[in-house]
């Protein structure tokens, strides 16, 4: 079985380099079997989110899993509608219900949007109380996370980004790297847009160490010190995913992958349209 390296976040917890991701698995039954293979692959960190409305599987699959609870690194995010200091307390306490567990290993404010200074202050709260063992935000760009940070107690340990190798995040990296963040990409694939599972230049880097170019997009991340939770129902796909720890991309390699940055995101939460759909799309404390 593959042993994944941790990352120390800046708290001294451990969070593994590479975790399994269930956004849009809205079947539970098909989540629930998904996350048990992964376990079962190797996977020891499991990202979901209140917004996913599938926490009740992940927790049902953590549950029922060989696994102990002890050694696997659970995460989810409070959902915008849910921010408050009062709310935000009670949502977690409705995560930790539909998560089977009486702590969580990494709670996210999931988007900047709303009262999320009142809701990150809860999580602080909560972090003290140890109940949660590490905090952090998603999708902050540099401006509103710095903002946040002159402003709590608690500097986030990860914020969980739009990273792949079409949108490299420099920037933002900088930034977090600056201030002792952790930078964690959701959608590593980039949902497979710009055609990255036949990118010319991933399929041709990936015949130097027979791996296929999905695999190279990871290990360029993961080499670039970032944490990665890919997605997929497909056992093979999931076996494959974490088949990236037996080899390094050479420094030509990297600088070809380097040149493939848009540095265009394809959700951009500074758009009005993007705010206004978080912020109308409410989302109940009882979701299942």
């Amino acid at each position: 079985m593959v042993k994944i390296p941790t990352v120390t976040l800046n708290n001294g917890v451990q969070m593994p380099m590479e975790g399994f991701g269930v956004y849009q698995i809205n079947d539970l039954e098909e989540c629930k079997r998904a996350v048990k293979e992964a376990l079962a692959t190797g996977y020891r960190l499991i990202d979901t989110a209140q917004g996913y409305q599938n926490e009740s599987a992940v927790g049902d699959a953590i549950q029922e899993s060989p696994v102990d609870r002890k050694d696997v690194f659970l995460t989810t995010k409070i959902w915008p509608t849910n921010y408050g200091y009062e709310e935000t307390k009670a949502a977690v306490e409705e995560s930790l219900k539909r998560l089977k567990t009486d702590y969580i290993d990494l709670v996210l404010l999931h988007v900047p949007f709303g009262n999320y200074y009142a809701a990150y202050h809860a999580l602080e709260d909560l972090y003290q109380e140890g109940k949660l063992r590490a905090i952090g935000v998603s999708n902050f760009y540099p401006d509103r996370y710095i903002d946040l940070i002159h402003f709590s107690k608690v500097v986030p340990a990860v914020n969980q980004i739009e990273n792949h190798v079409f949108s490299q995040r420099k920037v933002d990296r900088k930034y977090l790297k600056k201030y002792g963040t952790q930078v964690e990409a959701w959608s590593p694939f980039a949902e497979g847009r710009y055609n990255l599972f036949t990118n010319e230049t991933l399929v041709n880097i990936g015949k130097k160490y027979q791996k296929t170019a999905a695999q190279v997009a990871l290990r360029f991340l993961v080499q670039n010190g970032i944490v990665v939770i890919p997605k997929s129902t497909h056992k093979e796909r999931i076996e494959e995913n974490l088949d990236i720890w037996d080899f390094n991309l050479s420094d030509d390699d990297l600088a070809q992958i380097e040149a493939l940055d848009l540095k265009k995101n394809m959700l951009d939460h500074e758009d009005p349209k993007t705010v206004e759909w978080f912020m109308k799309k409410t989302m109940p404390l009882d979701n299942k």
